[in-house]
């Protein structure tokens, strides 16, 4: 149980409503972290990093954007794994079947598979010796966060915090407004597109675009009352969700961080790291205090 104090200055960050103009101040511990890399049954493979510790410790799952890895943009996901280790929190970041070093193909690849993916690293990291299973927490990055959304949606109780970093809404519309009907029509007609990101060039089966209806995420989020956080850049169009996050959040403990002048992934290719650290070390802060 967490100390009344401690309640009461969450509930303070729910009025707020904003944790950038909050300084959170968790000292750093100097923890010794074993990174490993595992393959599930399905073929998913991970990357678990456990900190030293002769009690069982809390564990985050990290979920991974659309044509990304399990290390994410700039090793955002890497970082953070390390920060969270450092505070005697364990971490398991896994590549999406289809995507990295997982098995299957990226034409496989859909909405509900990753959801699937979830449920399975869920499972292993709940069952991997040293973790406490009651204290399990969850971060997605931008589709990632729609998948730690259904996942926790089709499994209220099976986390303790959810974190979302640069979630849309709907996922049919962000899609259609970032491929276009084009796109979603070729796939459609020939089973199959190759689109040019810019960054890589990624081929999607008709399943991927099909699926992007599966879930609600409306009715998923309301399914869930644990602690929850949002995290968005305030240059991204996922900004625009952060209130409605927030507001709809059912649990006690709810918050959102909005980052003066940062794009989808929080400027983390630029030189300047300033946006990306903040986010790193809110994110840890907040699994701190919630797990």
């Amino acid at each position: 149980m967490m100390k009344t104090r401690l309640k009461l200055f969450l509930l303070t960050l729910v009025m707020v409503g904003l944790l950038s103009t909050v300084s959170l101040g968790f000292a750093h511990r100097e923890n010794e972290v074993t990174e490993t890399t595992i393959t599930l049954d399905n073929g998913v493979v991970g990357t678990l990093a456990m900190p030293a510790s002769e009690t069982p410790v809390p564990a985050v799952l990290m979920l991974h954007g659309f044509a990304s890895v399990r290390d994410e943009v700039g090793d955002m996901f890497k970082r953070l794994a390390a920060e969270l280790g450092e505070r005697g929190i364990a971490s398991l970041r896994i590549d999406f079947r289809g995507w990295g070093e997982s098995a299957g193909e990226m034409t496989d690849s859909t909405v509900s598979g990753m959801v699937e993916d979830a449920a399975a690293a869920y499972e292993y990291l709940s069952a991997t010796d040293g973790v406490d299973a009651e204290r399990i927490g969850v971060v997605g990055f931008s589709l990632g966060g729609s998948i730690a959304v259904f996942s926790a949606g089709e499994n209220p109780d099976s986390y303790q915090s959810l974190v979302l970093w640069s979630a849309p809404g709907s996922l049919l519309d962000a899609f259609m407004a970032g491929f276009g009907q084009e796109n979603f029509d070729t796939a459609a007609a020939e089973g199959e597109v190759t689109i040019d990101l810019g960054f890589r060039i990624v081929t999607l089966g008709n399943d991927f675009f099909t699926g992007l209806e599966d879930y609600d995420y409306q009715e998923e989020f309301a399914k869930y009352e644990g602690a929850f956080l949002v995290v968005a850049g305030a240059e991204d169009s996922s900004a625009h969700f952060l209130d409605w996050y927030r507001e709809n959040a059912q649990g006690d403990l709810k918050a959102s961080y909005l980052v003066d002048g940062a794009d989808h992934i929080y400027n983390v290719l630029s030189s300047d790291q300033t946006n990306s650290n903040a986010v790193i070390e809110k994110t840890a802060d907040w699994f701190v205090m919630t797990l």
